[in-house]
């Protein structure tokens, strides 16, 4: 089956030319409406979160979103005439024959689509040379050769990350020539605790052997979906915290996003911006079973405008502080 291209402006709901903040502000907004946790049809939520995570890996990081722009809608072509990309797709070669010594794998339930797969994700599939597609061995090849291991990438929300969950991946494996591919299920444990770039992996699920070669493995990479409100820094979590002027002058109690759901922080009178605040064992689980930190840092918004009486009040203040903040 051919790859679909992926429009990821159009899934943000930006324009080409949108900026870095126009990106992460749609991906915000967007990943907050459709998260699982609080979208009315979980199902149909959980995969349009999904989507937004993948358009947001690519548009968000400077390099993908160049690459991005430079394959275009016409990528199989090739954009204005161009070659398509140094070596094609990663992962499948639908436009052709795969290249020797490799074979065409098909992912289910990892979270990415078969476009982002091809062309942004880790290599999948063989890891050097083992039997052809047609199966039979070089003739100066020894008659028994392991099988080589099989990778994808796996998308995991920080939700299954901190509690851990199944998933059920499925892996389309291309049958012996005249014959029909074979579907394999898999029920997949995700730890708890499970970081960015780790591997799980599934013992013999990768290609056949030839004669009595064992089989290869199957590798899951794990890539931790974004979060709308959380960044994660090994077992610490990090958040931004907003407080108008006279929040951070008075002190306040602010409702904070946590994976345990909101929860409130007290704010110090005369808090300042980029002050780090911590709340202790509200992060991942860590190697050793004990939690992380959250740490929400603090940012200052100002009125974009102030009304009449607004104004008055402000210029009281002005005139009443003796604070100088350029001193």
């Amino acid at each position: 089956m051919p790859i679909k291209f992926k429009d990821y402006y159009q899934t943000l709901g930006v324009a080409r030319t949108a900026s870095p903040e126009d990106i992460k502000q749609a991906f915000r907004k967007l990943a907050r409406i459709h998260h699982p946790d609080v979208a009315k049809n979980k199902a149909a939520g959980e995969e349009k979160f999904k989507e937004i995570n993948e358009a947001y890996e690519v548009l968000g990081d400077p390099d993908k979103r160049r690459r991005y722009d430079e394959l275009g809608p016409n990528w199989q072509e090739g954009a204005a005439g161009a070659p398509p990309p140094p070596g094609g797709p990663r992962r499948r070669r639908t436009a052709g024959a795969p290249e020797a010594g490799e074979s065409e794998f098909e992912f289910g339930g990892t979270g990415f689509s078969d476009f982002f797969e091809s062309f942004f994700g880790g290599s999948r599939g063989r890891t050097g040379s083992s039997t052809r597609r047609g199966g039979a061995p070089d003739q100066d090849e020894a008659f028994s050769h392991p099988g080589q291991d099989v990778e994808a990438d796996l998308m995991v929300t920080l939700e299954e990350a901190f509690r851990g969950s199944l998933r059920k991946v499925t892996l389309r494996r291309p049958g012996p020539p005249g014959e029909p591919d074979r579907l394999d299920t898999y029920q997949v444990r995700i730890p708890a605790g499970v970081r960015e770039g780790q591997r799980i992996r599934l013992a013999g699920q990768g290609e056949a052997g030839l004669g009595a070669g064992h089989a290869g493995d199957l590798y899951l990479h794990v890539r931790l979906a974004r979060h709308p409100d959380l960044t994660v820094v090994g077992a610490d979590l990090h958040c931004e915290l907003d407080l108008a002027p006279w929040e951070a002058v008075l002190g306040v109690q602010a409702k904070i996003p946590t994976l345990d759901g909101l929860t409130s922080l007290r704010v110090p009178p005369g808090t300042t911006a980029g002050r780090q605040l911590r709340l202790r064992g509200l992060g991942l689980p860590g190697e050793d079973g004990h939690r992380g930190d959250l740490y929400a840092t603090v940012r200052i918004q100002v009125p974009p405008s102030a009304t009449a009486e607004e104004k008055t009040l402000w210029e009281r203040l002005a005139k009443l502080s003796n604070f100088e903040p350029r001193s």
